[in-house]
C-alpha cells in the first residue's frame, strides 16, 4: 500500500495542477475575449455606377480619403464596407446590426429607432449634417396647391422610412391625420409609374420628388425648405452598442474618419465635387444642386457633426411618433441613443473645435468614462 504521506502529496499536486489549469484557462479566455476585432465593417447606401458600387455621402469620402483604412491597418485590423441598396436600406442594415455582421452604418433616424425598440443596442456616434429635404409631389392635372387640398386622395408614402416623420409633422400642422388620406405604402422606385398612371394622386419623397418634376411626371407643391429645421429627415453614423463599448479606440478612429470627411465636404472649394459625387447613381447634378439650394443652411453647416440640442429634440420626437403611431411596440429613451464622447474628441484630435459653430448647450451630458 502506498505511503499515506506520499499519496497526500500526490493528491495535493494534482489539485494544484487543476487549479493552475483553471486559472490559466480563465486568463486565456479573458485574453481571447479582449482581443480586438480583425475587421471593422461599415454599411452604407450604395448605387451601381460605371460597373461598381459607389457609396453616397460621407462614407464615399471616407473610402476615397483612405485614412481610416490606413490607420486600422497599423493596428492589424482590416476595413470592410457593405453596400446596401436604397430601396431596402433600413431593414437590411437593421438585420446586419442584429446579426452582428456590421459594426457601423450611415442611415436614417426611423430605421435606427425601430432597431433599438426591437432590442438592438445602437448608439448614434456622429450626427451628419443638418438633415435632408422631403418633397410633396402631385400628379399632373390635379389642381392641388396644399396638403389640405389632397384630403381624401391617394398618397404614396413608404411607411417606416425616415421621411415619414416630416410628413406627419406636415399633417399635424394642418390639423390633419393619416386617416384623412388613402396612404399607399410603396417603394420610391415604384412611385414614378404609380404617379404617372394616376394610381396615386401624390407622393412624399426625398430629392426623388425633384426628379419626378424634372421628368414631367408631377410637380412639387411643398417641401421641408418651407418648414422649421427640425422637420428635415436625418441620417447619421450609428454604431452597434456592444462594439462601441468594447472597442472605444477603434470607434474613435471611425468617428475621426467621418469628422475628417465632414470637414472636407464642408469646405466651399469642394462643393462642386461633393455635388458631382452625390449625383452618381442616376440622379442628375442639377437635381442635387437644386435640392441643396434655397434652404437657408450655410454650406459648412450641412456637414456639421455637432450634437446640437436640435439633434436630441429630433430623436425624442421621432421616437415618440414611432411609438404613438404603432411603428414600434416599446418606447425608447432617445437620449440614451446619443453618444457624443467620440465627436468631442475628434474635434480636438483634428484641431476642428472652431470649424463649426459650437452648440449653445450640449445635447448630451458630458461623459469621461472611456
Amino acid at each position: 500500500m502506498a505511503n499515506p504521506k506520499s499519496r497526500s502529496l500526490w493528491i495535493g499536486a494534482v489539485v494544484l495542477a487543476l487549479v493552475a489549469a483553471a486559472v490559466a484557462f480563465q486568463f486565456l479566455g479573458r485574453d481571447r475575449a479582449s482581443d480586438p476585432p480583425k475587421t471593422v465593417t461599415i454599411a452604407g447606401i450604395a448605387y451601381p455606377y460605371e460597373g461598381r458600387q459607389v457609396y453616397n455621402g460621407l462614407t464615399g469620402v471616407v473610402i476615397e480619403q483612405g485614412w481610416l483604412k490606413s490607420e486600422l491597418a497599423k493596428r492589424g485590423v482590416e476595413l470592410a464596407f457593405t453596400p446596401v441598396p436604397t430601396a431596402v436600406g433600413g431593414p437590411l442594415i437593421n438585420e446586419g446590426f442584429s446579426g452582428k455582421r456590421i459594426d457601423f452604418a450611415g442611415y436614417g433616424d426611423f430605421p435606427a429607432i425601430i432597431a433599438v425598440s426591437g432590442g438592438v443596442p445602437l448608439k448614434l456616434v456622429a450626427p451628419i449634417g443638418s438633415g435632408q429635404n422631403s418633397y410633396l409631389v402631385v400628379r399632373n392635372g390635379l389642381a392641388a396647391k396644399s396638403i389640405a387640398d389632397l384630403k381624401g386622395k391617394r398618397i404614396a408614402l413608404h411607411r417606416g422610412r425616415p421621411w415619414e416623420l416630416p410628413f406627419s409633422k406636415l399633417l399635424d400642422a394642418n390639423g390633419l391625420k393619416l386617416s384623412d388620406f388613402t396612404i399607399v405604402n410603396i417603394n420610391p422606385a415604384a412611385t414614378p409609374a404609380a404617379l404617372a398612371s394616376g394610381n396615386v394622386d401624390a407622393a412624399f419623397l426625398l430629392f426623388d420628388g425633384l426628379l419626378l418634376e424634372q421628368k414631367g411626371i408631377g410637380h412639387v407643391i411643398w417641401s421641408t425648405k418651407q418648414a422649421p429645421a427640425d422637420w428635415k429627415m436625418r441620417a447619421e453614423l450609428f454604431g452597434r452598442g456592444d462594439f462601441v463599448d468594447d472597442n472605444p479606440q477603434l470607434t474613435q478612429l471611425v468617428v475621426d474618419a467621418y469628422v475628417r470627411a465632414a470637414a472636407w465636404s464642408a469646405r466651399e472649394e469642394n462643393r462642386a465635387e461633393v455635388i458631382r459625387d452625390a449625383a452618381r447613381g442616376s440622379v442628375p447634378e442639377d437635381v442635387i444642386a437644386r435640392d441643396y439650394a434655397e434652404s437657408g443652411i450655410p454650406w459648412r453647416d450641412r456637414f456639421s457633426p455637432l450634437f446640437r440640442p436640435e439633434v436630441a429634440e429630433h430623436y425624442r420626437a421621432a421616437a415618440a411618433y414611432a411609438y404613438d403611431r404603432g411603428l414600434v411596440r416599446s418606447k425608447i429613451d432617445a437620449d440614451r441613443l446619443l453618444d457624443d464622447r467620440f465627436v468631442t474628441r475628434s474635434l480636438h484630435n483634428l484641431k476642428l473645435e472652431g470649424f463649426w459653430n459650437a452648440p449653445a448647450a450640449s445635447a448630451v451630458a458630458a461623459r469621461t468614462d472611456s
